[in-house]
């Protein structure tokens, strides 16, 4: 009973400091206080829902039978969409803070919602070796679905909500994409609902247009209501190997060699500064030395980002096993290393060991919670950007960053761009290595200003043939987007599909000005 007038009175105090200070002060500048005390017990919250959602649903076997159902739900909004004199566009009903992208679109507010609550897996065949899934199936869900059956997906993009949705229609990428490109390049098949209500079945061999047109379009050619995607079969353990670097263009040298090794089942290098980096090579195996095993997804354990900076400061290799669920979500505890600008402490063992398990609050709560004042202070002081570029333009692109941000850590990731018709290919006419430079946090550039930075680095971009992730702030002229994107296809399709009518152009959606 003593501890519960404890924790009474502990709370009766924070809610009159916050009085005191203002709500929107400590929001501001004290923002640990209302994670720490209200999202994270809401996230747990969250998560324990959605966790007993998809084990009933698993143990019922109800997702199949109900499948069919949701999806004839959704033509009939449509065709009523088509009836009311198709006055507005559509878009999914889907709340925008739900979303893991910290843009915050108001395009919800005038277009016509369509609900789509599609968020089961559907049907693992493994002769074929595909797993069939809706749209709103989480990372986290599916790896936890299918490693238990011995099996994976050869691209597990970082973050557990990442949904198949998102980075189909989005994009996604992981540290095994040198192998298998991004994450659209391991889908084999895509079921949308059309603007005419249309039910449709897109494959490299069936309606082919339409499959390549789907990634990067964000939803502007059709609902997404299941994918196919490839499985590979799954192993116990990461085998990761540490190696320090030092000089940009060791760094550069080393990380462009590694990811031209097939035998790499994994490639990924953290930067900490222009002249210091961790390359990391991984390949799956299902023996591991004992001594060597490292849970680093347990939540008393250190911050991965953090862990990887020990080799750098001792200045020393290292080998280590880390099971593979482990590794696919090694970023998810710290949300990459942003979390450390939102709890600063959040790092530190006490903390870890009695909250820990705690960690991460969710990205969609603290968007809904954000508030005007803390969104126009991330606008201006915060960057959160992934630019892909050539791999012969890395050192450029790095001293670029460098310069125009100078924001570490940075994310390098290697992929295969092959040569497919779509908005994102190569210059040439056969697949390209590519990095994706991903920068995340405060600039320290003197010089940095939002809008003028980043259309900067925009430039610099489109110069050496790269793409900007569409999930981010967006400066381009709608000009300067097409001069980024190849949107010959793209066009083409909503002009013969009736799009231009029921869904606005994806420059549209995704620009700073549609949003203001």
């Amino acid at each position: 009973m003593s501890a519960l007038w404890s924790v009474g009175a502990g709370l009766l105090l924070l809610l009159l400091w916050v009085r005191h200070r203002g709500l929107e002060a400590v929001l501001v500048h004290h923002r640990w206080v209302f994670v720490c005390f209200f999202l994270l017990p809401l996230s747990i919250l969250f998560d324990i829902y959605y966790q007993l959602r998809a084990w009933a649903v698993w143990r019922l076997h109800s997702a199949p039978r109900q499948h069919a159902q949701r999806v004839r739900h959704i033509q009939e909004q449509v065709r009523e969409w088509k009836k009311e004199g198709s006055r507005r566009y559509m878009c999914t009903g889907r709340p925008g803070w739900l979303t893991v992208s910290l843009r915050v679109g108001k395009y919800k507010k005038t277009h016509k919602n369509i609900m789509i609550n599609l968020m089961d897996v559907l049907e693992v065949d493994s002769e074929r070796q595909v797993v069939r899934v809706e749209p709103l199936v989480s990372m986290g869900q599916l790896t936890a679905y299918l490693n238990p059956m011995g099996w994976t997906i050869p691209v597990v993009p970082e973050l557990d909500d990442l949904t198949v949705g998102g980075l189909i229609m989005g994009t996604g990428i992981e540290s095994s994409s040198h192998i298998y490109g991004l994450f659209q390049h391991t889908c084999v098949a895509y079921e949308l609902v059309l603007a005419d209500g249309s039910l449709v079945r897109c494959s490299p061999t069936e309606n082919s247009d339409l499959f390549y047109a789907v990634p990067w379009s964000c939803g502007t050619l059709g609902f997404l209501v299941a994918a196919e995607i490839k499985m590979i079969p799954a192993k116990k353990y990461v085998k990761i190997h540490y190696q320090p670097v030092r000089g940009l263009q060791k760094i550069c040298e080393k990380f462009t060699e590694e990811s031209k090794k097939k035998e790499n089942s994994f490639v990924e290098g953290l930067m900490y500064s222009l002249d210091e980096a961790v390359i990391m090579t991984g390949i799956l195996t299902d023996e591991a030395e004992q001594s060597k095993i490292n849970r680093i997804g347990n939540y008393y354990k250190p911050w991965f980002f953090k862990h990887v900076e020990k080799y750098l400061k001792a200045d020393r290799t290292g080998v280590e096993y880390i099971p593979s669920r482990h590794y696919y979500h090694r970023h998810t505890r710290s949300i990459f290393w942003e979390l450390q600008d939102i709890i600063p402490f959040g790092n530190n063992p006490v903390f870890r060991y009695l909250f820990g398990w705690m960690v991460p609050p969710k990205i969609s709560l603290l968007k809904l919670t954000q508030g005007e004042a803390i969104r126009k202070l991330y606008e201006q002081h915060h960057v959160v950007q992934d630019m892909l570029v050539p791999m012969k333009s890395l050192e450029k692109s790095i001293q670029t960053f460098h310069v125009d941000l100078n924001v570490y850590p940075i994310w390098l990731c290697p992929f295969i761009l092959p040569n497919n018709p779509g908005m994102v290919h190569p210059k040439g006419n056969e697949s390209e290595l590519y990095v994706d430079i991903g920068a995340y946090g405060e600039p320290k550039s003197k010089q940095f200003e939002a809008r003028a930075s980043m259309r900067q680095m925009e430039k610099f971009v489109r110069s050496v043939h790269g793409f900007q992730m569409l999930y981010a702030d967006c400066y381009m002229t709608r000009e300067e987007f097409w001069d980024m994107f190849d949107g010959s296809l793209y066009h083409k399709l909503r002009e013969e599909m009736n799009c231009k009518d029921a869904f606005p152009e994806v420059y549209d959606k995704i620009c700073k000005a549609a949003r203001h």
